[in-house]
């Protein structure tokens, strides 16, 4: 993996981006000393995205779960006593 001065970097952004996104990436130096990495991103194709609404019909949301622990909830709050005050 080749190594760019910053101020080469930004002199070259472009091809320097082009090249990393076929796969040819790079690191970014500053004073001789590297600073980051850039690479491809390995981007989803459209037909590996997944929408809103993938998990339909595979789960199911209890009836009571607007309320469920609220007696364990209340009670915890009930018993405790803030500290100082008896």
């Amino acid at each position: 993996m080749k190594t760019v001065d910053i101020d080469e970097a930004s002199l070259h952004l472009a091809k320097l981006v082009e090249d990393a996104s076929k796969g040819e990436g790079f690191v970014i130096a500053k004073d001789g000393k590297p600073v980051v990495k850039v690479i491809a991103l390995d981007a989803p194709t459209g037909s590996e995205v997944q929408r809103i609404g993938f998990l339909a019909g595979q789960i199911s949301v209890p009836g009571d779960f607007d309320h469920m622990g609220q007696k364990e909830i209340s009670r915890m709050f009930r018993d405790h006593t803030p500290r100082g005050k008896k």
